[in-house]
């Protein structure tokens, strides 16, 4: 039996998750058109390769990765492309980005998918047929997979796959789990065989008992050892789970597979195998629809599919005062639910007064350490909270700003109302701005000096020419 290990911290919060995994995965009936944003990773978007009027069929690539750090994206179905251009997006700035709106055909017509003899490709060969399947990260990072299935050279001793769903609301991996659980497992072959793993390793938080008994089933024979870890708040985040089940802690500036581990969450698994096993590129991912609706339950939805779409099916109740994307700890609020369903998305909770009371407001800080208690980083709240405020920066990135993985738990627990995530969120943004300031500074202060020294060059070139032009001229002179 595997030794399991504790971090510091945690909260816990109610779960709130019975009323969604009480029924099956359900599949939602055909948007009348789909909104399919071209960034919906981390990194570069996507680069369009399609204009209005063409017509498309489900699995094309409507996108192309745009750089190293980017993915695919594809028609989710098939239809007509409407427009290329600009539309509101899940973003908490609630600005347009670059989307491309399709109208469906109802015939779902597929292009020609190719499965992929996995065990004799070129290890390069395939992570880029990953990229261009559109395969990210979708415990909500959409990191794009094939650079993490990148171990540079680097040796991985355990692939842990991540099954915990710690955060409240969100079942959509419990029911992932319960119903798919052979793709999952099938998933991870790919990636121990992409990561040359020596062991896999697949967590599960304790309170859902029908996914890992679904799991173990399925990994039986397959050397994948499932685990059931304790329920708690921010339990599922990568590093915690690593120190969980293997007891490695991740220091600051270091990545897991440094020390040898890497990790997934069982959603891309899946995503893996139907991408290498089937050719299809991502066009869905089940997203929990919970809160303040008759029907709470998980939906398998097309990417681009607009949220209220997905709200109708499990009817939205009076008194209903907007919509959060993600769980209530780490998720933010929704400008409009009119908005696309895309990679990232993996629950929408309906907000009502009674499931979401408005926030008292924040009093002064009391200095009663629990946000510190709680904090799974190690960190000190209080100090970036004071630091952050002050807007002094540099003291900030002293205390290890950037290690706040921005779970909520000391806010959670903070006896004054004070949102310090927000404070957070605020100081970094701050920094990012500041650096590219400097940056673009740099750079002109390196045009211009370029621009002065080549100016003073071509003065210098100039006057050796006429020196030069005026020693020919006086030799014919000194012969006379």
């Amino acid at each position: 039996m595997r030794k399991l290990y504790r971090f510091n911290g945690g909260v816990h919060p109610p779960q709130h998750k019975a009323d969604s995994s009480r029924q099956p995965i359900q599949k939602p009936p055909l948007p009348e058109k789909l909104v399919i944003p071209l960034h919906q990773h981390i990194g570069n978007s996507a680069k369009a390769i399609v204009e209005a009027g063409e017509i498309v069929l489900k699995g094309q690539m409507i996108g192309k990765a745009e750089g190293y750090v980017s993915s695919a994206v594809h028609a989710p179905t098939s239809g007509k492309i409407l427009s290329v251009g600009f539309e509101p997006v899940p973003h908490p700035s609630g600005l347009n980005d670059l989307c491309i709106t399709l109208i469906p055909d109802g015939r779902e017509e597929w292009i020609a998918l190719q499965p992929l003899d996995y065990p004799n490709m070129d290890p390069n060969a395939l992570r880029n047929r990953l990229r261009d399947a559109g395969v990210v990260g979708l415990g909500g990072a959409v990191f794009p997979s094939f650079i993490k299935l990148n171990a540079a050279n680097k040796k991985i001793r355990t692939l842990v796959l991540n099954g915990a769903e710690c955060e409240p609301y969100i079942t959509c991996d419990d029911l992932l789990m319960q119903e798919r659980a052979t793709e999952i497992v099938e998933g991870a072959k790919i990636m121990r065989h992409m990561l040359q793993a020596e062991e896999v390793v697949l967590g599960i938080e304790d309170n859902k008992p029908r996914a890992i008994s679904a799991m173990k089933e399925a990994a039986e024979g397959n050397e994948i050892e499932v685990v059931a870890v304790p329920t708690i708040y921010p339990g599922g985040g990568a590093k915690q789970l690593i120190r969980v089940l293997t007891g490695i802690e991740v220091p600051a500036g270091e990545r897991s597979t440094d020390l040898g581990v890497q990790c997934f969450n069982v959603a891309t698994a899946a995503s893996v195998y139907r991408a290498v096993h089937f050719g299809e590129p991502v066009l869905s991912r089940i997203v929990t629809v919970t809160g303040n609706v008759r029907h709470p339950g998980n939906y398998d939805a097309l990417i681009g599919t607009p949220i209220d779409h997905l709200i109708a099916q499990a009817e939205r109740l009076d008194g209903s005062t907007g919509a959060i994307m993600g769980g209530p700890m780490m998720g933010f609020d929704l400008p409009s639910t009119s908005v696309p369903v895309v990679k990232a998305t993996n629950c929408v909770i309906v907000k009502s007064r009674k499931l979401f009371p408005e926030k008292p407001q924040p009093m002064p800080c009391i200095r009663c350490g629990k946000c510190a208690e709680s904090c799974p980083a190690d960190l000190q709240p209080q100090e970036l909270y004071w630091f952050s405020k002050a807007e002094n920066f540099g003291k900030a990135q002293e205390y290890a700003l950037f290690d706040c993985i921005e779970c909520g738990a000391c806010s959670y627990v903070c006896p004054s109302h004070i949102p310090l995530v927000q404070f957070y969120r605020y100081a970094k943004s701050e920094i990012w701005a500041q650096e590219r300031e400097k940056k673009a500074a740099d750079l002109a202060r390196f045009r211009h000096d370029f621009r002065l020294e080549r100016m003073e060059r071509e003065k210098r070139e100039k006057a050796e020419k006429l020196a030069q032009k005026s020693a020919q001229d006086a030799k014919p002179m000194e012969k006379e």
